[in-house]
């Protein structure tokens, strides 16, 4: 290899801290086949590697590295692109790019019309890839996130352009057609005639797919372009020859039917290009909800200022019908704020001083001032557009297959095409003409498009769909494997639990309760367990005064340990004692065993070696919890909880929940053991958590769910992520993906389908038997009808709701009837779980009082209502309940409008 063949690639690198860091990364880079030299600088952190670039590209490079156990620093960018027409574009854009030194990835979704790069921004940069895209025949939009405007005008140019060609074909094509049919006098022979009135129209319609064609072939790329302006090429050349004699005669006159194509074409073309426009209508709402600019106390006077000059610590101040800017912290004020462009729950959300509150939501009827916490790319908001610009570019196994099958679908029709004429005029001895015909209709009709077409437009709106309801969908991959969940393990605290727990009973053996709690909590305000938290609130709650501890450790999964006084204290569970050998008397232990048996968790104390008592603490389950269970086992999905609880706690809360399996007495590192167990019972696991000790288990589970209340660390592991603290979101969730799943094979099957059948009629197959031919024109709409129809069906799952958010609004619009505001005359529906109802009295919109239709009583706060024909009546009567306790009992107070 001749050094001008030789490339050079300098990676930025993190992870390193000594020169062996920098030798171990040498080596690995060396022993890559192709690698003439690499040399690693420590102090600049940079890897410059000679290569070959036919034998090695960068992302072997960068696999090198990370192999070695360091990291690579890229650069990443979502760029908006105009002007793809099929399958076959994606390949030709990302041959493009990937010549380019320094890309590591290209990812290109032609339903979104958008490419996501990863690249080593020190070897080439957005220019580049500019020119490269647009080398290719295709039009740069700009990257994902810069004004919207400016894209907005360029595809509107484009579809104008497009509806213009349509106008100018039909209004010439259609009268050409006529006149092949209908005897006229003209003044000159006609079919000089047609060639003066089609040619500048067939050069207008054409020139796009000409350019297309052209682009395509500089590239190296077979695509459909290519078969188009060969269809139509041949159509409108053999007329030329047909008018002039030159080996063909009149007979193959066929510029009706060269204009009429290239009409059809481009009719499919706007169809389609303005169905896929509403593909990313989620991420466009989504970006929508950012306000651009804040309203910032400084100095104690109100300044507003561009949301980029929001720093995390300033004060701002969100008035009635205003969004949120940032996400902060409430450190004045009451109000209702709209959170459902968020986590997808309808109703407004109370927010006072200490609570936090999100970026893009609507601040409905009330004064807020809050200290932003997070701001820019921190923010929920943020995370959220880019969590689902980053699933809605991945791809499903399913597409790659899709995309294998494409890269031998054109080169087999092109065969199939010249089979077909050689069939017809050489074997079978037809006519020039019929064979001509037979040749464009195949050229024309087959299209991979669909194909192409049929897995990004799904998965598109199937994920930005998911947004909307407050369901996170990450990647393609977890749409396609939550479709094949066979079990769902839920972890106990947090998740089917409030993760709030309480002390409910406290026993003590020779001294008083409050001793035995103070002592206890002492030692469990070191620890981080919610079991812990539970105690010291409770001795917070008694003013109990707590004391220092000496020689603290905590033992995970067990209970904690340390000395107040020089007395050793040990409060932890059953293990804890078990390894230290010691037991209780027995009647604490049947005291222990009723309380187990209720589903409480007992904490044992110990002094010095000997048992001087038991705290019970119990955690409430979670109201969604049991319904989640019940529709989960309704699907056909098993469904098992995991817990480090003892068994006897852990069964006596399955059983509430009618949960068979458990997982119980399991320490928090063993908690992906047993998942991995599941797996290799062939079972397909989804695992769903909130907590630090939870993403093991989810990041080993086939699909992990995290809810949204958990930590960053959870969410950041699972492969879904709720937005709502509610357990029923999980059933959504493998709904929706079972529903874009099917939308996927639906499309696929569709696109299959109508290659299978209409290519053998386009190739006159059914003509001997049938006398069945296809004309080319018509073959063009069929062609153009075909990836509109799998656009549009994928464009339904925008409508799609889960079958239980279904259940859960018609169950409830059954209680109550519609409230009306007269301010901006809204409507609004109520919408809760089947056994409660909750009247909300603020308009979303205005913030002003909703008044109820039909003798509905209309309150001054959102009240909580048991669903009960009695107190139906007592609604309809303009009773006023308050259901602080989940219990509909004391009447407040009477209003009627």
């Amino acid at each position: 290899m001749g050094d001008k063949e030789a490339k050079k690639a300098e990676i930025k690198i993190s992870g390193m801290s000594c020169a062996t860091c920098a030798i171990t990364i040498e080596k690995s880079l060396s022993s890559l086949e192709g690698v003439n030299h690499a040399k690693v600088n420590l102090g600049t952190e940079t890897a410059v590697v000679e290569y070959d670039p036919e034998k090695v590209d960068m992302g072997s490079l960068e696999k090198a590295v990370k192999s070695a156990g360091y990291d690579v620093v890229n650069g990443k960018a979502t760029v908006k692109m105009g002007g793809m027409t099929c399958a076959s574009c994606v390949r030709t854009i990302e041959n493009a790019l990937k010549r380019l030194d320094g890309i590591v990835e290209v990812n290109v979704n032609p339903g979104a019309e958008k490419a996501y790069i990863v690249f080593n921004p020190k070897m080439t940069g957005l220019s580049e890839i500019k020119e490269a895209i647009e080398g290719a025949g295709y039009r740069y939009l700009g990257l994902e996130g810069e004004e919207e405007d400016a894209e907005k005008e360029i595809r509107e140019k484009d579809l104008r352009g497009k509806l213009h060609r349509i106008i100018i074909g039909f209004a010439v094509g259609i009268p050409m057609m006529l006149l092949t049919h209908v005897p006229v006098e003209v003044p000159i022979p006609m079919p000089y005639l047609m060639l003066i009135i089609s040619a500048p129209v067939f050069l207008y319609l054409s020139y796009p797919i000409f350019s297309a064609a052209y682009h395509a072939l500089l590239n190296r790329n077979l695509n459909m372009d290519v078969m188009y302006s060969m269809g139509i090429g041949v159509a409108f050349v053999a007329s030329i020859f047909g008018t002039f004699g030159v080996v063909l005669s009149k007979d193959f006159l066929f510029y009706d039917t060269a204009i009429l194509l290239a009409t059809f074409l481009m009719m499919g073309r706007y169809l389609e290009a303005k169905a896929k426009g509403r593909t990313s209508e989620a991420i466009k709402k989504l970006i929508g909800l950012q306000p651009k600019t804040a309203t910032v106390i400084r100095d104690g006077k109100e300044a507003e200022v561009p949301i980029e000059y929001v720093g995390a610590g300033d004060i701002i101040l969100v008035k009635p019908g205003e969004r949120i800017p940032v996400d902060g912290e409430v450190v004045a004020g009451e109000s209702y704020v709209d959170e459902s462009m968020i986590t997808g729950e309808p109703i407004p959300v109370m927010k006072r001083r200490g609570d936090t509150v999100i970026g893009g939501t609507v601040n409905t009827n009330g004064v807020l001032r809050f200290r932003a916490t997070k701001v820019g790319k921190d923010t929920v908001l943020a995370q959220i557009i880019k969590l689902v610009e980053e699933a809605q570019g991945s791809k499903p196994q399913v597409q790659r297959i899709a995309d294998r099958v494409v890269a031998y679908f054109i080169p087999a029709v092109l065969g199939i095409a010249l089979f077909s004429f050689m069939l017809w005029y050489l074997i079978m001895g037809n006519t020039l003409l019929f064979a001509l015909t037979t040749l464009i209709s195949v050229l024309v009709i087959a299209c991979p498009c669909a194909l192409g077409l049929a897995t990004p437009t799904a998965v598109t709106v199937g994920i930005g769909r998911g947004a909307e309801l407050g369901i996170l969908i990450k990647n393609g991959e977890a749409l396609e494997i939550s479709e094949k969940i066979t079990t769902v393990v839920f972890d106990k605290t947090g998740t089917l639990t409030e993760g709030r727990p309480d002390v409910t009973d406290i026993v003590a053996i020779d001294m008083k309760e409050d001793e035995l709690l103070g002592i206890a909590a002492s030692l469990e305000k070191n620890s981080e367990h919610p079991l812990g938290d539970a105690v010291v609130k409770k001795a917070g709650e008694r003013g109990i005064p707590l004391r220092d501890v000496e020689n603290f450790r905590a033992i995970s999964g067990k209970g904690v340990i340390g000395r107040i006084d020089g007395i050793e204290i040990m409060v932890g569970n059953r293990m804890l004692f078990m390894e230290k050998g010691l037991r209780y008397p027995e009647d604490m232990e049947k005291t222990v065993l009723k309380l187990e048996k209720e589903g409480k968790t007992v904490v044992i104390v110990a002094f010095d070696g000997r048992i001087a008592g038991l705290i019970a603490i119990a955690d409430r389950i979670k109201e969604s919890a049991k319904d989640a269970v019940r529709e989960l086992k309704g699907m056909g999905i098993k469904v098992a909880m995991i817990t480090g609880d003892n068994r006897r706690t852990a069964k006596a809360v399955a059983k509430k929940l009618g949960i068979d399996r458990v997982f119980a007495e399991v320490f928090p590192r063993d908690k992906a053991n047993e998942v991995k167990k599941l797996q290799k019972s062939r079972e397909t696991v989804a695992f769903v958590g909130d907590g630090i000790n939870d993403a093991p288990a989810m990041a080993q589970a086939d699909v992990g769910i995290a809810l949204g209340s958990g930590t960053d660390i959870a969410m950041e592991s699972g492969d879904i992520v709720l937005m709502k603290d509610d357990l029923k979101d999980v059933v959504a969730g493998i709904q929706l993906s079972r529903k874009v799943m099917s939308r996927i094979k639906q499309n696929l099957f569709w696109a299959f389908a109508y290659n299978t059948a209409l290519i053998p009629v386009a190739a006159g197959f059914l003509y001997p038997i049938y006398g069945i031919t296809f004309r080319p024109e018509l073959a063009g709409l069929a062609m153009a009808m075909s990836s509109v129809t799998v656009v549009i069906l994928s464009l339904t799952l925008k409508r799609y709701v889960p079958s239980r958010k279904e259940e859960r609004r018609g169950r409830m619009i059954e209680t109550l009837t519609v409230m009306a505001c007269p301010h901006c005359v809204e409507s609004y529906d109520v919408d809760m779980p089947t056994d409660r109802c909750v009247v909300i009295f603020t308009c979303p919109r205005c913030g002003g009082n909703i008044v109820p239709k039909k003798g509905i009583a209309a309150f001054s706060a959102p009240m909580r209502i048991k669903n009960s024909p009695e107190n139906r009546r007592k609604i309809k009567g303009g009773e006023m309940l308050n259901d602080s306790s989940a219990e509909a009992s004391a009447i407040k107070n009477k209003e009627r409008r």
